[in-house]
């Protein structure tokens, strides 16, 4: 027989309320051990909620959860000492030094002293903070408040780690130097990593994407693969005047999604844009054309769009000068 290993994570039926609001709907899926996988979803999606119950923060209403095999509702103490947690907000003490946070966290945990010492040395190597060791938290960069977090959840020897939002407040080289020590983490340490997030270049690279919104999974699998199944073109058009993007969201009631001044069209066949061109091109000041992408995944799943910043665009803007119907690319 087969050995099968047990999964790292296991939600199975998990609903959740407050009072009236359902935050999350019958939710049911596996995490590997040692795979990279994403909650992907907008704020309110029912992400952190999630989290809290795996965390053993919240209890569900139904449904169970388990960690390692462990049952977090009857055993949740036990669970614990598999994972590490990062949550969104900050949550270190800014009035101790960088090893005292990481010491505190081990004495929690119950971790012997020699032990303690080697693994806060060899997290604060990892996330590169030796040389910080013994400042105060306090004279640190919100970059590296991020990476001693991670330093403090892996302490106890933690082999599911969940971090939610890790990134929100950071710029974007932190974020790019935060990912390079979680992917790091995971190789060096066969460690199952749990994101949450709604930056949407954050997932490309993750194992499996799992797609939520109003409390309910809507798909479940490698981007690649939800590209395939889900994704679609889309055109983002910034139109001139106010009248021309009141036209353009009447012309195509079905396939426009206005957001702030930009229109999102989802195109319907290679012809579409050239289309579009053809009738609006003298009256719009940008057009983009994006490929397949998560963000078409989510849009075609939801019928919202998902999107902090660009990631993936074929980018062609259109400036209109002083000859009127002239445009460059």
């Amino acid at each position: 027989m087969t050995n099968v290993p047990v999964p790292a994570v296991e939600i199975d039926g998990v609903t959740k309320r407050y009072g009236r609001t359902l935050a999350l709907d019958n939710v049911s899926f596996q995490v590997r051990p040692n795979e990279l996988f994403a909650l992907l979803g907008p704020n309110g999606a029912g992400k952190t909620t999630l989290l809290h119950i795996l965390c053993t923060i919240l209890r569900p209403d139904s449904g169970t959860a388990r960690i390692g095999g462990v049952d977090l509702i009857k055993h949740p103490l036990d669970g614990r000492r598999h994972l590490g947690v990062v949550f969104q907000e900050p949550s270190l003490d800014d009035r101790l030094t960088l090893y005292e946070n990481l010491n505190f966290h081990g004495l929690v945990y119950g971790v012997p002293a020699a032990a303690r010492r080697k693994r806060i040395a060899d997290m604060l190597a990892l996330v590169e903070l030796t040389d910080w060791r013994d400042r105060l938290v306090r004279t640190l960069s919100s970059g590296m408040k991020r990476r001693l977090e991670i330093a403090r959840a892996l302490v106890h020897d933690a082999r599911i780690l969940f971090l939610d939002e890790p990134t929100v407040g950071l710029d974007a080289q932190s974020r790019e130097r935060l990912w390079q020590y979680l992917h790091r983490l995971r190789s060096e340490r066969e460690l199952t990593l749990i994101i949450t997030t709604h930056y949407i270049e954050e997932v490309e690279d993750c194992d499996r994407v799992c797609v939520i919104d109003h409390g309910k999974v809507l798909a479940i699998d490698t981007p690649a693969v939800l590209k395939t199944a889900h994704g679609q073109e889309l055109l983002r058009v910034v139109a001139s005047e106010e009248a021309t993007a009141a036209e353009i969201m009447a012309a195509y009631p079905d396939l426009a999604i206005r957001k702030d001044a930009e229109i999102i069209l989802k195109s319907t066949g290679d012809a579409f844009a050239e289309a579009f061109l053809v009738r609006y091109g003298g009256r719009i000041r940008k057009f983009v054309v994006e490929e397949p992408s998560l963000e078409s995944v989510f849009l075609s799943l939801t019928g919202r769009d998902l999107r902090d910043q660009a990631a993936g665009a074929r980018e062609l803007t259109y400036a209109f000068g002083k000859r009127g119907g002239e445009h460059t690319k």
